[in-house]
């Protein structure tokens, strides 16, 4: 099985500004938390076009004026909720950085991967496919500096085409997964212990 070293991963982290303020810079008030978890059901549900503010204020039992008094757009909402639910990967994704070559580190942060694709797996296809979603993560500096740390840690010192294509397969199949109809009536321990361990397989790294 290969070693997984500290390594540059060029290009794939360019984009990622030394710096920059991470997930969970900004903070929100529990209003703002609990509209932008209604919220989020909602885009799930309706698609971020498909949803408008007054079906958000019904949802959560409140005027349009109160969450527009927390939330001036739609737009910042949903940079809210991806926010809230992605800085759970946080601590594991520094973990993995400063323990590059420990497996266990990186058999942690996948398993916070999978455990928040299969917790919120009605979230994964919106997420991946919303146009709008799609447009304001390309947009959101915060959220590309997560998922260039992400990647570099899962390319580990191999940066060639190969490397990336095997990386881009296995973010694309975790999402798949956890969303197929085959695994709908598998229990979450059970699924996450069975695609951790393909993905560390897949990856080529013993857990």
């Amino acid at each position: 099985m290969s070693e997984r070293r500290p390594a540059t991963v060029g290009d794939v982290s360019a984009s990622a500004a030394v710096g920059s303020p991470g997930l969970g810079a900004t903070r929100y008030s529990a209003a703002q938390v609990r509209t932008a978890g209604v919220a989020l059901d909602l885009f799930a549900e309706q698609g971020v076009s498909g949803t408008s503010l007054q079906m958000i204020a019904d949802a959560l039992g409140v005027t349009k004026a109160a969450v527009y008094h927390q939330f001036q757009t739609k737009e910042a909402i949903v940079v809210a909720a991806v926010d809230l639910e992605l800085v759970k990967l946080e601590p594991a994704l520094d973990a993995a950085e400063a323990q590059r070559d420990d497996p266990s580190a990186l058999a942690s942060l996948l398993g916070r991967v999978i455990d928040l694709a299969i917790g919120r797996r009605r979230l994964v296809g919106p997420l991946l496919h919303d146009p709008v979603i799609v447009r304001l993560l390309s947009e959101h500096e915060p959220y590309q500096r997560l998922m260039s740390r992400l990647f570099a840690i899962l390319l580990g010192e191999e940066t060639d085409p190969h490397a990336r294509v095997r990386v881009a397969m296995l973010a694309s199949a975790i999402g798949g997964v956890v969303t197929h109809p085959l695994v709908a009536g598998i229990p979450h321990k059970e699924l996450r212990a069975q695609l951790l361990d393909v993905s560390m397989q897949f990856l080529d790294v013993e857990g």
